[in-house]
């Protein structure tokens, strides 16, 4: 992989002096204050390359941290500046879109330049409440807008050697069911196809449900997913061998997706991943203490702390696959402990796009 990753960099200090080419559309946070919001982490992780709406996206997403601090100047600064770059900026996004879904663009574009003219308003009007409100919606709208972007075939490239591993070439929504709750997970295919592929497969055969929790640290994580019996992970009906599936982490700026080596291992000691455990609820892929490579079924929910594993800077960002996120009902992991279970987990949308092997 340092191998690989130096090619890269000689290859693009070279090649600009003679190609041009599409550049393909590479996920990463904006730069600034980590983001622990689920919903703003999934949309930056779409790989979509329209920065006009990005732009958009990132200035409502940076009034987070001004409204809890009440800068309101800031905020109606902001406020206006969205609703500049909508109104100039319109055509270029329309013309980003697909001619099939051009309409839908236009609909979505017409009701956000609606949102955005009141939530100038509620801006100047100090009117936290609505402008949280307005916000939440206008990021809702430029999501939709996002989707109406992504590419038709799946964006990168998955090793040969992986290929009798299911995985997931987009994204899946989870129910999850618990004897505390119940919450809702975006699971994220585009950047850990593997890990979120079986971990659908899995929930597609009813491998979770009835399954304890069976490790749970204070501020840390639960863990589930191991099976009743002997075994400590999913057994291959076919092969009679447990199912190993890679450490698998996709790094912000860089194309190509990390597996079975840790940042440490790779020296990249500021690198961040596209999908951080930031926020509580991140679902991470568990493994051993011995192996990069032998996670099989058994995944965690980080219990983000902020001041006890700050994002960016914890324990698991770079040594632990990530792959989704707890998007509604995330107070119920504070209830959870090891005397509970996973009552049974669903797939609500997207199993068309988990495919079985490679």
């Amino acid at each position: 992989m340092t191998r690989k990753i130096l090619l890269f960099a000689i290859l693009t200090l070279f090649i600009p002096f003679v190609f041009i080419w599409d550049k393909p559309a590479i996920a990463a946070l904006p730069k600034g204050n980590r983001i622990s919001d689920p919903y703003a982490i999934l949309r930056n992780a779409l790989p979509i390359n329209q920065k006009d709406l990005r732009e958009i996206q990132r200035t409502l997403e940076e009034t987070s941290d001004l409204v809890r601090g009440g800068r309101w100047p800031a905020i109606s600064k902001a406020a206006s500046r969205s609703q500049f770059l909508l109104n100039n900026r319109k055509n270029q996004i329309l013309q980003s879109v697909p001619s099939s879904k051009k309409q839908t663009a236009e609909n979505v574009l017409l009701s956000l330049k609606e949102n955005l003219e009141s939530l100038n308003v509620q801006a100047s009007e100090k009117n936290k409440a609505e402008f949280i409100n307005l916000r939440r919606q206008s990021l809702e709208q430029i999501g939709e807008l996002e989707s109406l972007l992504l590419p038709g075939e799946f964006p990168y490239e998955i090793p040969d050697k992986f290929n009798d591993l299911p995985r997931l070439l987009g994204r899946a929504d989870v129910s999850i069911k618990t004897t505390q709750g119940e919450m809702t997970a975006v699971i994220d295919g585009y950047n850990a196809p593997l890990t979120a592929g079986s971990f659908i497969d899995l929930t597609n055969k009813g491998f979770y449900d009835g399954l304890p929790i069976n490790r749970a640290e204070e501020f840390f994580v639960l863990q589930t997913g191991d099976p009743k019996g002997n075994e400590i992970g999913y057994i291959d009906p076919e092969t009679k061998k447990e199912r190993h599936v890679p450490l698998e982490i996709k790094v912000e700026g860089e194309s190509e997706t990390i597996y079975n080596a840790t940042f440490e291992e790779l020296g990249l000691y500021t690198a961040n991943p596209v999908l951080p455990f930031a926020t509580l609820g991140t679902l991470g892929w568990a493994h051993s203490e011995d192996a990069l490579d032998d996670g099989s079924s058994q995944f965690f929910f980080f219990l983000y702390e902020a001041e006890l594993n700050p994002a960016g800077r914890n324990l698991i960002d770079g040594r632990n696959s990530a792959f989704g996120y707890v998007v509604e009902g995330n107070e119920v992991l504070n209830k959870l402990g090891v005397d509970d279970q996973i009552l049974s987990i669903k797939v609500l949308n997207g199993i068309e796009k988990l495919e079985a092997h490679g």
